[in-house]
């Protein structure tokens, strides 16, 4: 029996709006016939260097953890200088291959206000990946031809920074196709925060908000979605 993938998603808000792990899984598990298990180390609004000051943590995920994969996702509104993420995302991604775990860079998106944002991640991105030769996950590069060509789509939450259950879906699918090199799945649901943030914009903390749920969804709009991060 082949064992089931494991895969770290390390990052920040961006990495676990909507559950984008429990997402790419589903459509993963949809499109390989394999079964997946994803696990989560993200903090809203912390970069990567954030992440390589708490190393012990990240260390031992990466040790213990036995994962095929990592994907690595850096903060993203206000995003961070260009030598910030190539000095701490090399050291992450040299983490990585010492736990024999393939790194995969996970591309950002501008914000809704300032799509003027969008290169300087997609250079950043693009030249680590260059530097190291991680796998790179282009979402926020499908994730703008979008917004030019089907702005009928809202890729956005309400807050015009995460992602709205479209945006995580389009999220979900780059990885997978990045992973197999496979036109990604239409999964049977997308999964949806249902809860009220407060004005300030802040997230909810009481447990018995956060709650998840799986919603159905436009299928032409997916199809979509699909036919784009099969393109990359």
């Amino acid at each position: 029996m082949e064992k089931p993938l494991r895969i770290l998603f390390l990052g920040n808000s961006h990495t676990y709006m909507n559950d984008i792990p429990a997402l790419f899984a589903h459509i993963y598990e949809k499109t390989t016939g394999r079964t997946a298990e994803a696990v989560m180390l993200a903090y809203s609004g912390r970069d990567l260097e954030w992440h390589m000051n708490e190393y012990l943590s990240l260390r031992y995920n990466l040790l213990y953890g036995h994962y095929d994969y990592c994907v690595i996702q850096q903060a993203a509104h206000p995003f961070p200088p260009e030598e910030t993420t190539l000095k701490y995302g090399t050291q992450i991604i040299d983490l990585c291959r010492k736990a024999d775990t393939v790194p995969v860079l996970s591309m950002t998106w501008a914000e809704k206000a300032h799509p003027e944002n969008q290169q300087k991640m997609i250079d950043t991105y693009t030249k680590l990946a260059e530097m190291t030769g991680a796998l790179l996950a282009p979402a926020g590069k499908v994730w703008q031809e979008i917004r030019e060509k089907d702005p009928e789509i809202e890729l956005y939450y309400r807050d015009g920074e995460h992602a709205s259950p479209y945006g995580d879906l389009l999220i979900a699918m780059v990885l997978v196709r990045t992973l197999t090199g496979a036109v990604p799945a239409l999964p049977d649901f997308i999964l949806d925060y249902q809860v009220e943030f407060p004005e300030d914009g802040r997230f909810p903390h009481a447990c018995e908000d956060v709650l998840s749920v799986r919603i159905p969804y436009d299928r032409k709009q997916a199809e979509i979605l699909q036919e784009a991060a099969s393109r990359q």
